[in-house]
């Protein structure tokens, strides 16, 4: 092993989304920040979208389930229960380079589930407390929107101004006000007009898959450079191994492969922001005979408690042209709607819709996979199956509702040592079962969005989807006051290793029913904020 003579002020794992914004605001702080990111630099002329043969490179390549993509970087992912596929991309940027930049706050009932809903857990700080490091990370994400949504507190106002409302959006909203059901404009983190290092949003509508245009908030273009500029140091394909602690128990860096070499990065201070599959797996891989069940885990919690927004969508088609594949693919409008509890209902807590371009791929998905309710019997090949498509291009809305799933100590990740990495690793298992609460959440949701779908003028409608893993990996290192039922505490501050943070997804206590990346980059800013703050009280080797 070779050995890093510099000691890194903070040493952060992962260049996603939280590392990025760690990254940013630490540098700034003058610290001396180097970055490990498993992955690569994505280059624009790569992605997937402006390519004739987009749809063909995005399924493969890009695709977001790792074990269809399979790079270097990517680490196997055995999945049971109900879960058919996980989601993420690793490498630089994280997965924001494949997200849909659906930007959503959480909702103040959403930190006090416990206490409104005698369910879960309370979240060990509010809304409130998050707000004003929601508004900071909004501006670093380019965050386009109309402000004053009543579904909100007062406050919520995004940096720029929202996107066009294109058709789908715009005859949905029409069948929701004779509803008299909520809407609001999409918040996306893509910008309606240049700014900072983004470019202005065309509308392309391929966002999902990486925007060659330099217009979507992939935390790559638009945080990283900051943190680089002012002086960070990224290393890239440096798979992580383990987190090594001094002889008082103390984060004293990590032990990392690079190009087939073992090297090692010495750090005062780590901070893990590697998914809420990552993370689990990286603190189980270093265990130690101080921590023999893995680091930060005296309760037991690492790796429990896996979430992961099993949503559903339902389709109609219509008989003018809508546009409907006209950008941007985050969101149109959105839907507070159905969020709250009602208990009338037979579920507790509640989901948010959103509204996303559609193109012909959700008939084309109903058919191919037969899991659409009400098409799956329609013939896939033939001339009929040809008119069909033809007679949808541009006519369809899709709805996808975002449910609240909450923590079941069941649904896991744990280590695979049937399956390793390119670098020897063991891979990761994934188990993970929809709660009955989910389940009645997403068919309730399901019958409604339908319903609106109809008062809009839909000719048919039709469930594509029902349960299916979002790609929301949370909930695998619980924060909370108690270090005896929580891995970090309020901060992402690990209860058992004073000088080791949490600050992704894997903190949540609870989902929430919306998009996380908005949350999870306002978490690891309050973060960095405390630890600045706190700086001469920081324990460190």
């Amino acid at each position: 092993m070779t050995g890093a003579n510099d000691i890194a002020d903070v040493l952060i794992i992962g260049a996603g989304a939280s590392g990025s914004v760690a990254a940013k605001y630490m540098s700034a702080r003058n610290l001396r920040v180097v970055i490990l990111e498993q992955g690569d630099w994505v280059r624009a002329s790569d992605l997937p979208g402006d390519k004739p043969e987009y749809e063909l490179i995005a399924y493969k390549d890009w695709h977001p389930n790792p074990n269809v993509r399979n790079a270097k970087a990517d680490y196997p992912i055995t999945v049971s229960g109900t879960v058919e596929q996980i989601g993420m991309y690793n490498g630089v940027g994280g997965s924001t380079i494949l997200y849909a930049s659906c930007w959503c706050r959480a909702k103040p009932s959403d930190f006090r589930v416990r206490t409104l809903d005698g369910v879960a857990d309370d979240w060990p700080l509010s809304y409130e407390e998050l707000e004003p490091f929601y508004r900071q990370v909004e501006n670093d994400f380019a965050v386009s929107g109309h402000p004053g949504n009543p579904a909100y507190p007062p406050g919520y106002d995004p940096p720029l101004p929202a996107h066009p409302i294109s058709g789908p959006g715009r005859k949905l909203a029409e069948g929701m006000n004779s509803l008299g059901w909520h809407w609001w404009p999409g918040y996306n983190s893509i910008p309606s007009r240049k700014h900072g290092h983004l470019e202005q949003c065309v509308r392309a509508g391929i966002c999902m898959f990486g925007c060659p245009y330099g217009a979507k908030a992939a935390a790559d273009i638009a945080v990283l450079p900051d943190a680089l500029n002012a002086g960070a140091q990224l290393i890239t394909g440096a798979r992580v191994a383990e987190i090594t602690l001094d002889g008082l128990g103390r984060a004293n860096g990590a032990r990392y492969f690079k190009d087939g070499k073992e090297l090692f990065q010495r750090a005062s201070l780590v901070l893990v922001a590697a998914n809420g599959i990552g993370t689990p797996r990286l603190l189980l891989l270093s265990a130690s005979s101080r921590f023999p069940n893995g680091l930060a885990n005296s309760s037991g919690l690492v790796g429990q408690r896996y979430m992961t927004h099993p949503f559903g969508t339902a389709v109609g088609v219509f008989d003018e042209d809508l546009g409907d594949f006209v950008g941007p693919a985050g969101e149109l409008i959105e839907s507070m709607q159905f969020y709250e509890t009602d208990a009338s209902r037979g579920f507790v807590r509640g989901s948010k819709w959103h509204v996303i371009p559609a193109g012909p791929r959700p008939l084309f998905n109903v058919n191919r996979f037969a899991n659409g309710e009400g098409s799956k019997h329609e013939p896939f090949w033939g001339d009929e199956f040809a008119l069909k498509m033809k007679g949808s291009v541009g006519r369809l809305i899709e709805i996808m509702t975002m449910p609240d799933d909450l923590p079941d100590e069941t649904n896991t990740v744990t280590l695979d040592g049937a399956s390793n990495d390119s670098d020897g690793l063991p891979g990761v298992k994934v188990h993970y079962v929809t709660g009955e609460n989910t389940r009645r959440l997403v068919a309730f949701n399901l019958e409604r969005a339908q319903e609106a779908l109809k008062a809009a003028g839909a000719t048919k409608v039709w469930i594509t989807s029902r349960n299916n893993p979002s790609w929301h990996n949370l909930g695998t290192a619980k924060m909370g006051h108690d270090p005896e039922t929580s891995v970090v505490n309020g901060y992402g501050r690990a209860h058992d290793v004073p000088n080791l943070y949490i600050i992704d997804g894997s903190v949540f206590p609870t989902a929430t029913g919306v998009n996380p990346t908005a949350t999870i980059t306002a978490l690891a800013q309050r973060a960095v904020a405390r630890i600045c703050e706190t700086a001469r009280d920081q324990e460190a080797a």
